[in-house]
């Protein structure tokens, strides 16, 4: 299954936010990467250039490849509304994110592996596809045999903030959540400028 498995804090450095979690090596080098660091003078970016990588930040973000990121971007395309809320509410609405907004799992990448690895049931059913687009009233859950895992277990020890995630609904003791709807664009804390991606998508 095609993922991105480069050095991560590179690519965050070079869009100059933590889009994997914060990490010590981003806190130290808070620059573009590239061998005269921060002293190299950069030009003004292009409006292509902005959308390009306004693009390729979404995309590292919620880790989708081109062709991934281009067939949800058509499928958003054809649904009603406005056409960037919708891509991230899709983007927000697949399997492995909202494992990892539910505090099941630290990162989206440990998230994609506990899915990959048949460690999570959506709606009674064990459910292996990363990509799978939750819908309103979908449950997810841990599978049972895998509640006793180190990983899973450290994860439920730490405080996980759902009051902002009002989409969705956990009971840790459960192990157990609820997709309760699409996200309104508010509700969404990434920063991503949608609008960009549209318009690279548009030419």
């Amino acid at each position: 299954m095609a993922r991105y498995i480069g050095p991560k804090q590179k690519k965050a450095r070079s869009f100059g936010e933590p889009i994997f979690g914060e990490s010590k090596a981003f806190q130290k080098k808070q620059y573009p990467p590239g061998q005269h660091g921060n002293s190299r003078r950069r030009r003004q970016a292009s409006d292509y250039k902005l959308q390009l990588l306004e693009k390729q930040k979404a995309k590292y973000t919620y880790g989708l490849l081109e062709k991934q990121f281009r067939n949800l971007f058509q499928k958003a395309s054809h649904k009603h509304g406005v056409t960037g809320t919708v891509l991230l509410q899709l983007l927000e609405s697949r399997l492995d994110n909202v494992v990892y907004r539910l505090g099941i799992a630290p990162t989206r990448r440990a998230a994609r592996q506990l899915v990959t690895h048949r460690h999570i049931v959506v709606n009674g059913v064990v459910t292996n596809i990363p990509s799978y687009h939750l819908r309103p009233g979908d449950v997810i859950e841990v599978r049972g045999q895998s509640k006793g895992l180190a990983v899973i277990q450290d994860q439920m020890g730490k405080k996980t903030d759902l009051a902002k995630i009002k989409w969705l609904e956990f009971n840790p003791d459960q192990m157990r959540g609820v997709f309760l709807e699409y996200p309104e664009r508010e509700q969404i804390p990434e920063n991503i400028n949608e609008q960009l991606i549209v318009e690279l998508y548009s030419k």
